[in-house]
């Protein structure tokens, strides 16, 4: 029945894409009917088609390989992304048209009732103006524009976020204390090393006393990191590297032989963690010492509402002591909301990613919005509840799309200080 229903939802975006392919096509006739060469009319109509064409037929068909065991890669990526970019640039090209095509549909009928008897004007439905369609490029040429910049330099457009939370309780030892988070890597979607290591680079430049990885190392298999262990690797901090896992690290989203085959994806991406030098926290905790004080590092496996559940806060927290200052690795951050902001164990701060804040939206000094809001809560940055902290990182790679607009890839740098 799944299967069914997204064969059905690709069905309905092909004879959407092909319409409206029908559409722009004579939306260009209109604009290349004046035109002195015949060339470049022919040009420009038939080589639009083409292109169009082209990347609605390479897009669907690759997606029989997406659920393989090499899953959705770069390629898959990119043509989805073309393929989006090309369907909301013709939707505004259509929608410009069709504004343009009802003002002609009602004057043609209020100029039929109103033309005297016996004189003769223009058709019922008189021609397109030239101007609709040159307005309706200009219009598409928005879209468009901020779908390549979004491809081929937003999602490596790393920004850095700077947070200072005070707390009443954080040991004296702890006060200035740093920690650098990032988030959701999936390294199965990068294209460009160089540009991958001008965001380590820079999280590696902010020399905090802590790092920390909240999971999805990987699309889907393990193998994805292997190209990037030696990149990654370098990010180090005098109180060490920890991690967790994503619900993309679990192979949950791909189709594998056996479940060994699985089962042994998943303990190769465990067997990477170490390699990278992150301490995997699986349902654990460990306990971090400075000047005689200690704090409470604690890592939790994927929790998340309507994705992989097994995570287990309590097994993490065996052994701390309820007054002991915590900080909780949660990869998704409705396990805040669903669980750990009502633990009866105060648990100061959690630290989460996978939303990546849709990759696409608008963030201003005072308003921001993303399609990702209408399903979280909590999808980037900072939310308190009675001194219970969340963070949402906006993550550091891309997935599906292939490409950032709004919502940049993220780089967190903690300041955790004491309540004067």
């Amino acid at each position: 029945m799944r299967g069914s229903g997204v064969l059905k939802i690709l069905l309905i975006f092909l004879a959407v894409s092909l319409l409206l392919d029908f559409y722009v096509f004579n939306g260009l006739q209109t604009l290349t009917s004046g035109w002195k060469s015949a060339r470049w009319r022919q040009i420009v109509k038939w080589g639009y088609l083409v292109v169009s064409l082209g990347v609605t037929a390479l897009f669907f068909g690759g997606i029989s390989g997406f659920r393989t065991a090499a899953g959705m890669r770069p390629f898959h990526e990119w043509m989805l992304s073309l393929f989006l970019a090309f369907l909301i640039t013709k939707l505004f090209f259509g929608l410009v048209l069709l504004i343009g095509d009802l003002v002609r549909f009602f004057y043609g009928i209020i100029d039929h009732f109103v033309r005297p008897a016996g004189t003769t004007g223009e058709p019922f439905f008189p021609g397109r103006r030239k101007f609709v369609s040159e307005i309706a490029v200009l219009v598409a040429a928005v879209p468009f524009t901020a779908f390549m910049y979004a491809m081929l330099k937003g999602k490596y457009d790393y920004r850095l976020h700077k947070v200072t939370l005070y707390f009443d309780d954080l040991p004296d030892a702890f006060d200035g204390f740093t920690i650098t988070q990032i988030s959701d890597i999936h390294s199965g979607s990068f294209d460009n090393k160089a540009a991958v290591q001008r965001g380590i680079d820079l999280a590696r430049a902010q020399q905090s006393d802590l790092f920390v990885f909240t999971g999805d190392l990987v699309n889907n298999a393990a193998w994805e990191i292997q190209p990037y262990i030696d990149m990654f690797s370098t990010l180090k901090a005098p109180y060490g590297q920890f991690s967790i896992l994503g619900n993309h690290d679990y192979g949950d989203y791909i189709r594998w032989d056996s479940e060994q085959e699985k089962a042994d994806n998943l303990q190769q991406l465990k067997a990477h963690h170490t390699t990278l030098g992150y301490r995997l926290l699986l349902d654990e905790h460990v306990m971090l010492e400075k000047g005689g004080q200690k704090i409470a590092l604690i890592g939790v496996q994927n929790w998340g509402k309507g994705f992989i559940q097994i995570g287990d806060l309590d097994k993490a927290l065996r052994g701390v002591d309820k007054d002991a200052f915590k900080i909780c690795l949660s990869h998704d951050p409705t396990h805040w909301e669903e669980k750990i902001r009502y633990h009866p164990t105060t648990i100061h701060l959690t630290l989460s990613g996978h939303t990546h804040g849709a990759q696409f939206g608008v963030e201003t000094a005072g308003w921001r919005w993303s399609p990702v809001q209408y399903r979280y809560l909590d999808w980037a940055g900072l939310a308190n509840e009675k001194d219970r902290y969340l963070y949402v990182n906006r993550g550091f790679g891309f997935l599906a799309f292939s490409g950032r607009l709004g919502i940049w890839p993220e780089i967190t740098v903690f300041t955790l200080k004491k309540k004067a």
